[in-house]
């Protein structure tokens, strides 16, 4: 049910988001936030996704709360429901988690940005691995390569770790941008040494606990599948994924890494994006100082802060955002965009990864990413115009979504045209290398 509230009553509710209000309290149009429910709808109906989880808050508040679509493409699968649908968040882990760890460790001076990694985990060093620092983990500059198939080798957990730490360099410490999961798993691995406990437990005593985030979690149990949102239908473990986390090296490090492996709900990121907003604080617990914030979400090398990216017009972020506008995606489908300078966040939760039916899924989603955050910018009323009659939005036009079947010509005169089931089968194939690619390589701004 959409969460539009056109009265002046503002509803707190403990452990279940945030207060509501109406757009107009918050500076916002009800009218122009409709747009979101067009470009979302037009995702799912161009096959997407199944589903998405919808959350835009202004100044402390939800404005605009939605569930669209269902969990899968099961005509008899349950409706999405932005406060309970649990999704698997992908990289959107490395943020909420493992970023968030360090920050509270730096906040306590156990660690300094600058300290070769090796302090702290010998295991690491070797060669210019010795020079690797916390900070360029961070900005993704520590020459670590993008991924590394350790899903393939590990037999365990335990083996899983040492194949991360041992992992050789693939270019000079501090030379060049190249987006690693093996840096965040690295990062995870260090909370776990200085915090003395595992990464999970620290992060639900240190922040989802604290927070009220009683629906953000790793591993979640069995008895929460029924409100999960399936990811692969045929994964490399040769099941379909449910409640277990979608990729494949989390899954080899025991559900539990520094890339990804968490669970949440709209709902509670809701809380987390207004904690950030808040300068680390909500509902009366600091849980990083404000100058941390500031720090973590400016940028640091490139595009890229300290764990955060931020919206440079692309990869999801749209064209509007702040120029201190900061986020992250990941990628099952998820992104999270925070916009201190209008007080503002945006919160995305798909499962596109759940045999989309859109030839290009990665374009539909992408699109969707930023045509989301260009409404809900767009909504606010004294922020930027669109001409009368301007077909604003990407997911207008699906340029690129499902395009049709190219003819395929004989060289010595006839032709013929591909069926859309073939050229349906094809792009699909191409689109599940590609994916898995993405997922073992973590090509730059993939997730």
């Amino acid at each position: 049910m959409l969460r539009v509230i056109l009265t002046a009553l503002t509803l707190t509710r403990a452990g279940d988001g945030l207060p509501v209000k109406s757009p107009t309290e918050v500076g916002m149009s009800s009218t122009r936030l409709n747009a979101i429910e067009r470009v979302v709808e037009r995702g799912i109906k161009a096959g997407g996704y199944p589903g998405a989880s919808v959350i835009v808050g202004r100044k402390g508040a939800a404005v605009f709360e939605k569930g669209f679509g269902k969990l899968s493409w099961s005509e008899s699968s349950t409706a999405v429901d932005a406060q309970h649908t649990i999704y698997d968040i992908a990289s959107l882990s490395k943020v909420v988690g493992t970023t968030t760890a360090i920050m509270i460790l730096y906040d306590e001076n156990k660690i300094r940005l600058d300290d070769p990694v090796v302090n702290y985990i010998p295991t690491f060093g070797g060669g210019d691995k010795d020079k690797v620092t916390i900070r360029q983990l961070l900005t993704h500059t520590s020459g670590l390569p993008a991924g590394r198939d350790i899903w393939r080798i590990a037999q365990t957990p335990l083996e899983a770790r040492a194949l991360v730490l041992n992992t050789p360099l693939e270019g000079r410490p501090g030379a060049q941008y190249i987006y690693s999961d093996l840096g965040a798993d690295v990062l995870g691995l260090l909370i776990e040494v200085v915090s003395g406990e595992p990464l999970d437990k620290f992060l639900t005593r240190r922040v989802f606990e604290p927070l009220g985030m009683n629906e953000t979690m790793y591993r979640p149990a069995d008895s929460l599948r029924y409100r999960i949102a399936p990811t692969e239908v045929t994964p490399p473990r040769g099941y379909p994924l449910r409640g277990e986390v979608h990729d494949e090296n989390a899954y080899a490090l025991g559900g539990v890494a520094g890339h990804a492996g968490l669970f949440s709900t709209a709902a509670d990121l809701s809380v987390f994006a207004q904690m950030m907003l808040n300068g680390g604080e909500y509902n009366g617990v600091q849980i990083i100082s404000k100058p941390t914030v500031e720090l973590f979400t400016s940028r640091a090398f490139g595009h890229r802060a300290l764990g955060w990216d931020t919206a440079e017009g692309d990869y999801g972020s749209g064209r509007y955002l702040g120029p201190t506008a900061y986020g992250h995606t990941g990628f099952t489908g998820t992104s999270m965009w925070i916009d201190p300078e209008r007080e503002m966040f945006v919160i995305l939760l798909t499962n596109r990864v759940h045999a989309a039916r859109a030839l290009r899924p990665a374009k539909v989603i992408s699109d969707v990413r930023a045509d989301l955050s260009d409404a809900a910018v767009l909504s606010v009323l004294d922020g930027p115009k669109l001409t009368a009659g301007s077909k604003a939005f990407r997911a207008d036009r699906e340029v690129g979504w499902n395009p049709p079947p190219r003819a395929s010509r004989r060289r010595h005169g006839s032709s013929r045209h591909h069926s859309i089931a073939s050229a349906t089968s094809k792009s699909r194939s191409s689109t599940a290398k590609k994916s898995s690619s993405s997922k073992k390589k973590s090509s730059k701004k993939s997730h």
